[in-house]
């Protein structure tokens, strides 16, 4: 499919287009539609739209901006009317930086969703890596910003280290556009507020007790990966899902091949077997795989003896035994928190969005119907 035949979605076409006109001052509709990739029916639509809004004045065959912020005298006139504009190219011009704290799991498919829909409205996207033990985001943020020419942001920084709140301040005290993905920020005493898009990982959590409630499990444990982001969220959704169940272990893992990994994989297999568990929610894939793998070893059958699933979905149907998995939905946050960018660029004064993805459930063959406890 072509970008013309998918289009820049509504609200960041009308950003778009605004921008534009910053640059310019005018625009031919003709130009217009050509630049996004739409017809030029869509574009009268989108000026009528900004029109009503005072956002814009309509003059015959194209658009300008109101006469009191037109660009001062002796800038250029309408987009395409000589070579003289060509070195401009706002909507080319436009960056949309990204900070995430891994390149390698959960991320890429947030990061390939934001540049696919980026690429098609003639956006560029500058990806920076951070880390997950890092103690200051803010050297990232100053190089996407003032080295590398973003004029937009969508950025997972840590909001739980002493830094964050100052980060986050001077971020906003620049002026750049920025959106939050899946993060949460205190807006502190200065009300620092920032756009945000989430993947609701508490109704993905539910989603997988009610699952396990459904065939019978009661004694319903829950393991994660120490120190994720993600996991008060999906400790808060399992506690609130499991009700009259009976929650059995619950415990946080160091990643699989870390210091004391072992251990800890021992010491499950061991609390499964004497508080008669028999069903885990397990976050994130890999800690799920190599608890499966763990249990065969421990001649604990999954899924007779002991039912899993997986939260994240990035593997775990590539298991031997294809694991029911809780997938969040990368691409819908990644093309949402696109979305964010331009209806802020578009409206820099709307009060602040929170927008919520619920995940889905995959159901696989590592859950079954339970049987009594795996007490022995």
């Amino acid at each position: 499919m072509t970008a013309a035949a998918l289009g820049p979605l509504a609200v960041d076409r009308r950003a778009q287009v605004l921008e534009l006109l910053r640059h310019h001052g005018s625009a031919r509709v003709a130009d217009l539609a050509g630049l996004l990739g739409v017809t030029p029916v869509t574009i009268r639509r989108d000026v009528a739209y900004l029109a009503e809004r005072g956002l814009v004045d309509r003059v015959h065959g194209g658009v300008t901006l109101p006469r009191a912020v037109r660009p001062p005298a002796g800038a250029e006139g309408l987009v395409g009317a000589s070579a003289a504009h060509q070195h401009h190219a706002p909507l080319s011009a436009a960056v949309v930086g990204m900070l995430v704290p891994s390149q390698d799991y959960y991320w890429p498919g947030v990061a390939r969703a934001v540049e696919s829909a980026a690429r098609v409205q003639g956006m560029r996207v500058v990806l920076r890596g951070s880390s997950y033990d890092t103690e200051d985001d803010r050297p990232q943020l100053e190089r996407l910003v003032g080295h590398l020419g973003c004029d937009r942001l969508i950025i997972a920084p840590r909001t739980d280290i002493p830094s964050a709140h100052e980060t986050l301040t001077w971020l906003a005290g620049t002026g750049v556009p920025t959106v939050l993905a899946e993060r949460s920020a205190d807006p502190g005493p200065e009300l620092v507020t920032f756009d945000s898009v989430h993947s609701d990982h508490a109704a993905g959590a539910a989603a997988a007790v009610h699952h396990l409630a459904q065939l019978g499990h009661r004694r319903v444990g829950l393991v994660m990966s120490a120190n994720s982001p993600t996991g008060p969220n999906l400790r808060r959704g399992w506690i609130d899902a499991t009700g009259t169940l009976t929650r059995t272990i619950d415990v946080s893992t160091p990643d699989p091949g870390r210091p004391g990994w072992d251990d800890a994989v021992a010491a499950i297999v061991r609390d499964c077997l004497s508080s008669g568990t028999t069903a885990l929610l397990v976050h994130a894939d890999a800690t799920a795989v190599a608890l499966v793998q763990a249990f065969e070893h421990a001649d604990v059958d999954v899924p007779r003896d002991v039912s899993v699933v997986a939260y994240d979905d990035e593997i775990a149907g590539l298991f031997s035994l294809p694991l029911t998995a809780v997938r969040p939905h990368r691409g819908a946050l990644g093309r949402a928190a696109l979305e964010l960018l331009g209806a802020r660029v578009m409206d820099p004064r709307r009060p602040a969005h929170h927008l919520l993805i619920t995940p889905s459930l995959r159901l696989r063959e590592s859950t079954a119907p339970a049987r009594d406890g795996v007490t022995r």
